[in-house]
Order: structure tokens, then sequence, then C-alpha cells
């Protein structure tokens, strides 16, 4: 599994996950983006919808019966009730993603930093388990130290 860990610096949550969301959506890939916060699922709902008007970003938030068809899907649990097999924490709070996903996308900020260096050192010594940093640089996410 591969871990891609973006450091929030210049863009909000909800526009790094519009625009990451639009990159897994591009690659055939259902997501699943969790955050405890209804009120950031909530944001990040409006921005996939209005990120790019001429090409909208489907979604809802976990609790009905679309769950299923979703083709991102917002929820405060790690269950990909949407067959996703990618897995974007928004909100800085790393959860086990379970062997159902191929792919994680977390996101943190100075805020939630020092979790982030945890997780990243936690990882470390897991069998199949690729990290990669991110960071914003000029707009762009750029990989780097």
């Amino acid at each position: 599994m591969r871990v891609d860990f973006y450091l929030l610096s210049s863009d909000p949550a909800p526009a790094a996950v519009a625009l990451l969301a639009s990159k897994v959506r591009q690659a055939g890939e259902r997501l699943l983006v969790v955050a405890d916060e209804l009120s950031l699922l909530e944001e990040v709902s409006k921005a996939l919808w209005e990120a790019q008007p001429e090409a909208f970003l489907a979604n809802g938030i976990a609790g009905d019966e679309h769950d299923a068809v979703q083709p991102i899907l917002l929820s405060n649990e790690v269950d990909p009730a949407n067959g996703a097999g990618y897995l974007l924490i928004a909100d800085g709070q790393w959860r086990e993603p379970g062997d159902s996903f191929q792919r994680v996308l977390f996101l943190f900020d100075q805020e939630t930093i020092a979790g982030a260096r945890q997780t990243w050192k936690a990882l470390q010594d897991r069998e199949g388990m690729e990290r990669r940093f991110w960071k914003q640089q000029e707009g762009r996410w750029v990989e780097g130290p």
C-alpha cells in the first residue's frame, strides 16, 4: 500500500481534497474521504461540487441508500461502502485503512504535523508500505523532504 502525506500550507483542506479527488476520478478510481467533523465534510462536499463547474465531482455524505454508488463518499468512518480503493484522510487524524485500500492520501497541517510525523515513523517498518511526502510550492504539489 502506498501512503502519500500532504502538508497543507497554502490551500485549505477542502480545496486540496477537490484537487486530489479530481486526480483520483481521472484515474477511474473511487474515493472515500474521511474526517470526524461533519462541518468539514460539508465544506469538502461543496468544494467538490463547485471546484470545476464544467466537470463537477459528484459526491455524497455517508448514511443514505446511495452510498454504494457514490464515486466519492464522505464519511466519519473508514468504511468503503462505495467500494473505494483510495482513502483520503482530510482532517490530519490518522486512521488505520485496513486491507481494502490500495492508496491512502493523508492531509495534515501545522496543527496536526506532530501526529503526521509519528504516523510516518510508525509506518516505516511495515512490510509492503510505501511512503511519500508532498508539500505545496507555488500552487503545486511537489515531492520533497
